[in-house]
């Protein structure tokens, strides 16, 4: 009798820790609210199994633009924000949202363009005079018109050049989409766009487009990232969320960002302050 009882309590024992095995395995993921170039360009692709392979972390992406990831960080429903709209960043570290935010690495927008170049852009340094001509000869513009990061750099630029847009405008064209999609669209209409060029060297549809336009110091585009405040969130995963920050920001995790490439050409560049 007492042996069946070791049996049953054996048993039942090895049932138990198969059902906690999964909880654990859950602990060790977190959810990270992203701007679609970090995943379109293929970065998240190379750098996230390596942080997995040496954390043991699961990292879940969420790829949308900037404002609606920054909003996820809002509501709780990420721990990790990792986006390119230092103003907004800033304005979301004001707010309670974050506590502090890291700056990670930088690349640059470019004005892409068809290589026939109705607007007499190409080889242009200044972002702003480009939009000038654009909008004088009324060529197809497309906009992402989804409050990301990229569209959010477009409108200062359009306010820079003195130029109020608008969809009710026939050659403006919003698509109220990520960047890989809206590229598309200007590939179809043969139309101008900003990108961040990390997306465009991985975008394989591009017909008769190409870089017109790159260079101007304004098209600097930096990206940052931070730990949803766990104050506001407890159950933000505060310790998972700060290993994917620290790694990121580490000699190891900059080294790897350095090290994604495309056709031989480096598409972010770590500047992770020491």
């Amino acid at each position: 009798m007492k042996l069946v009882l070791a049996r049953i309590v054996t048993i039942l024992t090895a049932a138990l820790s198969l059902l906690v095995l999964p909880a654990a395995a859950q602990e060790k993921s977190i959810v990270v609210s992203s701007t679609t170039s970090t995943e379109q360009s293929g970065l998240f692709g190379f750098i996230l199994p390596i942080f997995k392979m040496k954390t043991g972390i699961d990292v879940k992406v969420v790829a949308v633009g900037t404002g609606q990831a920054l909003d996820i960080g809002r509501r709780g429903d990420a721990d990790v924000v990792f986006v390119h709209d230092k103003p907004a960043e800033e304005l979301f570290v004001q707010e309670g949202f974050a506590s502090k935010r890291y700056e990670v690495m930088y690349n640059d927008f470019v004005l892409i363009g068809p290589k026939s170049d109705p607007a007499k852009i190409s080889g242009g340094k200044d972002i702003q005079a480009a939009l000038q001509k654009i909008a004088a000869t009324q060529t197809p513009f497309i906009s992402r018109g989804d409050k990301s990061g990229t569209h959010a750099a477009e409108l200062r630029y359009w306010k820079g050049a003195g130029i109020t847009v608008s969809p009710n405008q026939a050659w403006y064209k919003e698509t109220g989409s990520g960047m890989g999609p809206a590229l598309n669209t200007a590939s179809a209409m043969n139309g101008y766009i900003l990108a961040d060029r990390a997306t465009w060297l991985s975008f394989k549809n591009r017909g008769d487009l190409a870089i017109l336009v790159q260079g101007d110091p304004k098209l600097f585009n930096q990206y940052g990232v931070m730990l949803v405040n766990p104050a506001k969130f407890p159950h933000v995963k505060k310790a998972e969320g700060q290993a994917l920050i620290d790694w990121l920001i580490s000699k190891n995790g900059q080294e790897v960002i350095a090290s994604y490439q495309i056709g031989g050409e480096q598409l972010f560049f770590p500047n992770a302050k020491k």
